[in-house]
């Protein structure tokens, strides 16, 4: 929790312009976990709702990876960055 507290602390100022791509592949991730809800409920084939399933959990990756990257830029061209290596470390670990 500490740890959880000290981000928060010294947050890594991201480029919304930059994310534009990453916000809008958590939209669909968003979309695509309503469709998998949505064949749970409607009792479709587990191979359908499985593929759908690792579709969103591939998006959400990629979303993270993203702004990891993101983060990683920013603390090589920053030299006050606010984030050592070691949180970086931490929280590209956090989604493998």
């Amino acid at each position: 929790m500490e740890g959880s507290r000290r981000y928060l602390e010294n947050p890594l100022e991201l480029n919304a312009t930059e994310l534009t791509p990453v916000i809008n592949r958590l939209k669909r991730a968003q979309g695509q976990l309503a469709a998998v809800t949505r064949m749970l409920e409607e009792g479709r084939d587990c191979k359908d709702v499985v593929t759908q399933l690792a579709a969103v959990s591939k998006a959400l990756d990629r979303a993270g990876f993203a702004i990891i990257a993101t983060g990683l830029e920013q603390c090589i061209v920053q030299k006050d960055a606010t984030m050592d290596k070691k949180d970086l470390e931490k929280l590209f670990l956090s989604l493998a």
